[in-house]
């Protein structure tokens, strides 16, 4: 990672790790998809009152992400793919992907069960394959939240098989996106905010 690529308050603030480059392709060749991260990413904060609400569809934090960077003209994507061997097609179907913009692909992963990063990365490494993608980017909490969680009377809701970076950083090193350059941003306990 290049220190020089994060504001100051998205390098205290989160826990950040890269493969591949990310950052350097996102800074360098998408300008305008780096700044709408990084410019989300500086205005949210994790709210107490979206923590102490039960389950039931998207939670509050997915979809104050989604909507921010909605609002810049990213979108949900699907893509419809298939391969082509001596003339006989075979569909490759994908995930759809919950933000996606010129080729840069981020799903927000905030408290699902934890195979849900193998289907995010098996979608960023086929979609970067067939060169639909040039960046994947994953959006999760860092683990030091737990402790918030438990204090909170929510510690099984946001148990250890759900979404969290120590579930999905060995994923990654294990080869789990292929070749496709990656950029994995944790929510730490420092935007936690009590409303």
């Amino acid at each position: 990672m290049s220190p020089a690529s994060f504001p100051d308050f998205v390098k205290k603030n989160y826990e950040i790790r890269e493969w591949k480059h990310a950052s350097a392709i996102l800074e360098k060749d998408f300008t305008d998809e780096w700044t709408d991260i990084l410019d989300v990413l500086t205005k949210f904060r994790l709210r107490k009152s979206w923590l102490v609400v039960g389950g039931g569809g998207k939670s509050k934090i997915s979809s104050a992400i989604d909507k921010a960077l909605y609002a810049k003209n990213w979108k949900e994507k699907s893509f419809f793919t298939s391969i082509s061997i001596d003339e006989e097609r075979h569909d490759t179907p994908t995930h759809k992907i919950d933000c996606y913009k010129n080729r840069i692909a981020l799903e927000i992963e905030w408290n699902n069960k934890d195979p849900f990063f193998d289907r995010d990365l098996n979608n960023f490494r086929l979609l970067f394959d067939l060169r639909a993608i040039s960046v994947g980017v994953i959006v999760t909490r860092s683990d030091e939240l737990q402790d918030i969680f438990d204090n909170l009377g929510r510690g099984k809701s946001f148990g250890s098989s759900t979404t969290h970076m120590s579930k999905l950083i060995p994923r990654i090193e294990g080869g789990g996106g292929g070749g496709c350059p990656i950029l994995v941003i944790g929510i730490t306990t420092k935007l936690y905010k009590e409303d």
